[in-house]
């Protein structure tokens, strides 16, 4: 090992060379005061003082199989060793198995994919295949949701993101989406919330002209917005909506594919309540594709929209599409999923572990309002008042409050994922239903602690 390579792994240079030179996404740079991860394995990562911290936010929610796994580390090394790179209009074999293996678990006929960089760009591609297939200009999405960074991206996304990047010219239209816990319709059953999100839906499409729409995007259940798992039926019901007015259904899966909703996309959790499966038109993934390990991402097509670049030239690519590295680790990841029966375990870890541990911990804190989710994808909505349901923090903001509660996990040993006034329970799917137990223990002993002293 050179000395050059060495120095990279000293945590207080590495800590001073990134406050000198890095400049970090969403943040007021002099604010800063990131954490060194000098290590990682399994479900823990290691900051630079030693600490071990269990990793209940997956990273970004994308380390869906934990750190340094064995297979996807080997397979990414035996791909370098033989193929690092080439340009994507060549086949490479690892791209082609990927999407082999993506094609044998997307629903319907999602046959046919797009292979991107990322989440975003994934997204934004899924929109360009929509309007040049409609021929129209305009896409619906929720409010509450977020579907990417990237200039159409964050204008279709609907949380507080959007607001400083949006220059409301992108034909984008919002509305909004099931939430029955904070009820844009007065709903008080699932049932209500349901039918009247889909009637409000409906007007929505009539009042901006049916013909001018292309899509309608959706994250099956929105990840960063609130883990809101939608009541059964709505999602059968955008897609009855997308059939009678020629509107493409995009499904974003980005974060809550690849077994994260405990099943391999969360759209299954759509047949509920429907006469049969919901199948999206396009299909977007990235993150748990891969668990993160190398930057990749896509669009899942259906044969319709495949149909209508059968002749005619698709006008968009991406120089790292399909990139050996990425698909390789997408191919050990998901033949992995596949033979540990990872999408199962993390099934049950919900039904379980997270649904009951969250549960009995609502019904000691008068902080939580709500708890919600699925398979390793769960939120704790904080409140201050149960009966009003005001947040612990704002909408788009923070809090002292939510600070120290972040704080007390970490002295204790957890590495929480917090939006404005939630904590995600998002670990990896490999994650020990012991290890579970211990997050949900120690989330527990931070709120009591933090509840005695701030109040």
């Amino acid at each position: 090992m050179t000395e050059e390579f060495t120095a990279m792994f000293d945590a207080d240079r590495a800590y001073d060379l990134d406050r000198k030179h890095v400049f970090h996404s969403w943040s007021a740079q002099a604010k800063l005061d990131p954490m060194v991860v000098t290590k990682a394995e399994g479900a823990y990562v290691w900051d630079r003082d030693g600490n071990r911290l269990l990793d209940f936010t997956s990273q970004l929610v994308f380390t869906n199989l934990g750190h340094q796994h064995p297979a996807i580390v080997r397979a990414v090394q035996d791909q370098a060793a033989t193929l690092c790179t080439v340009a994507p209009n060549h086949v490479n074999g690892a791209r082609s198995e990927a999407a082999r293996l993506i094609a044998a678990h997307t629903p319907g006929d999602l046959n046919r994919v797009f292979f991107t960089n990322g989440g975003a760009d994934a997204n934004e591609h899924a929109i360009r295949m929509a309007r040049l297939h409609t021929g129209r200009s305009k896409v619906l999405s929720t409010y509450r949701s977020y579907h990417g960074g990237t200039d159409l991206a964050v204008n279709v996304t609907g949380e507080p993101r959007r607001w400083s990047n949006d220059t409301g010219s992108a034909g984008v239209v919002h509305f909004f989406g099931p939430f029955l816990y904070r009820s844009a319709f007065s709903a008080t059953t699932e049932e209500e919330e349901c039918q009247r999100a889909l009637a409000h839906l409906e007007q929505v499409i009539t009042l901006e002209g049916p013909s001018t729409i292309a899509a309608i995007m959706l994250e099956s259940i929105p990840g960063t917005a609130g883990i809101m798992v939608p009541p059964p039926g709505y999602l059968a019901g955008v897609r009855e909506l997308c059939d009678r007015f020629g509107i493409v259904f995009i499904a974003d899966e980005v974060m809550s594919g690849f077994g994260r909703a405990g099943t391999w996309f969360a759209i299954e959790h759509g047949s509920a309540g429907s006469a049969g499966p919901v199948v999206p038109d396009l299909l977007t993934f990235a993150k748990g594709v891969n668990s993160g390990y190398v930057p990749l991402g896509g669009v899942a097509i259906n044969e319709a929209i495949y149909s209508t670049f059968a002749e005619r030239p698709y006008p968009g690519g991406l120089t790292y599409s399909g990139h050996p590295l990425a698909c390789a680790a997408a191919v050990a990841t998901i033949e992995t999923m596949e033979n540990d029966g990872l999408v199962e375990h993390a099934a049950a870890l919900g039904e379980d572990v997270f649904g009951p541990g969250l549960r009995e911990l609502a019904a000691r804190h008068d902080w939580i309002g709500e708890v919600r989710g699925t398979g390793v994808f769960w939120a704790i909505e904080l409140v201050a008042d149960q009966a009003t349901r005001e947040p612990l923090a704002p909408y788009g903001g923070t809090s002292e409050a939510m600070s120290e509660v972040v704080a007390a996990c970490r002295r204790r040993g957890l590495l929480p994922f917090v939006n404005f006034n939630r904590i995600h329970a998002v670990p990896p799917m490999t994650t020990t239903a012991e290890e579970a137990r211990e997050g949900i223990e120690i989330l527990d002993a931070a709120l009591t602690e933090v509840r005695a002293t701030v109040g």
